[in-house]
């Protein structure tokens, strides 16, 4: 399906994955919230598709999807300092919030990839 929405739905798509396993990583935080000795963890997409992607500044278009294919989602581990007694580095507020945030977020790029497809089914029919 790359070939057929290019860059941009290959975008969404990559998108996509990256906030689904946003909110797997945030839903495990969440979980582990009383687990002594949990260590929170987080997950980073955007830094390394930007550099990739400032690589590839006036480069061909295939270059460009190759950059976007590259980019990797990445789970770490914070290293905060727990205040609480038992290890644990959970802040449920905020953990809750960036939940909150990346849900919105996938809404919003499914309503994206929807609207790409619509617009080259569109334009296959000739409307």
């Amino acid at each position: 399906m790359d070939f057929m929405l290019g860059n941009s739905g290959m975008m969404i798509q990559k998108s996509l994955d990256y906030l689904w396993q946003k909110q797997k990583v945030t839903l495990n935080n969440i979980a582990n919230q009383n687990t002594p000795n949990f260590k929170a963890q987080y997950i980073t997409f955007e830094d390394e598709l930007d550099r990739r992607l400032h690589k590839t500044k006036n480069k061909s278009g295939k270059e460009f999807r190759q950059a976007i294919a590259d980019s990797q989602i990445t789970v770490h581990e914070t290293e905060n300092e727990s205040m609480r007694m038992d290890g644990n580095n959970v802040d449920i507020t905020a953990e809750s919030a960036e939940l909150a945030r990346a849900t919105l977020q996938y809404q919003f790029a499914v309503q994206s990839f929807n609207s790409e497809y619509t617009r080259v089914r569109s334009a296959i029919k000739g409307q």
